[in-house]
């Protein structure tokens, strides 16, 4: 079974049927992968295999199997089910050049202040997250109980944006936080800061 990662655009709020705009509002590829991000955690500690599928996604042949309306995207999609026991040879490469990929040291992907405890936790869980080609493709600022998440260059691939892996990276702040004990509240931002989050 596959699931698609995709946005519904054209609405200024929920519910609002008068107001269509075709434009892409300017936080959907974050929320997207934010929730896209959900659902694979969630499929995973069920025991079930999955993955983010998007460097190999044809958002083409995507459009043959879904019928979506048009002012709807579909940025990835992802496999779930239950794997087979144990991997074949070309599995096997996959698998060992995905575990070989570096993350960057935290002294590459952070700015600010002096780390609290909650804040080194929420950041090396962002740290570790996925992104496309392991890019890696953020900056974490930290203030006065916040951390803001901010693209670390404006260049960018329309094919999958680098806000769809801050999003993934907004995540799992927040559930670093939660893991510290801490809860938290997002605040959509604009230009390469993507959206801050805020303990409450």
């Amino acid at each position: 079974m596959y699931i698609a990662i995709y946005a519904v655009r054209g609405y200024e709020t929920p519910g609002d049927r008068r107001s269509f705009d075709s434009s892409e509002p300017p936080n959907e590829k974050e929320g997207v992968s934010c929730t896209g991000e959900g659902v694979i955690l969630e499929a995973t500690a069920l025991g079930l295999g999955t993955c983010w599928v998007n460097g190999f996604f044809r958002p083409d042949a995507a459009k043959e199997h879904i019928a979506l309306a048009d002012n709807e995207r579909v940025y990835a999609v992802t496999p779930i089910g239950y794997t087979e026991k144990g991997f074949s040879f070309k599995e096997k490469i996959y698998e060992g050049a995905a575990r070989s990929l570096k993350k960057k040291p935290l002294e590459e992907i952070v700015e600010g202040t002096a780390l609290e405890e909650w804040q080194e936790k929420a950041i090396e869980a962002a740290r570790i997250a996925p992104s496309a080609s392991n890019r890696q493709p953020w900056l974490f600022v930290v203030g006065d109980k916040s951390i803001t998440v901010r693209v670390n260059n404006p260049k960018d691939s329309n094919k999958y944006p680098k806000r769809l892996d801050c999003g993934i990276a907004m995540l799992h702040i927040e559930l670093g936080a939660l893991a510290a004990g801490k809860k938290g509240s997002w605040t959509p931002l604009s230009g390469p800061n993507v959206a801050r989050f805020d303990l409450i």
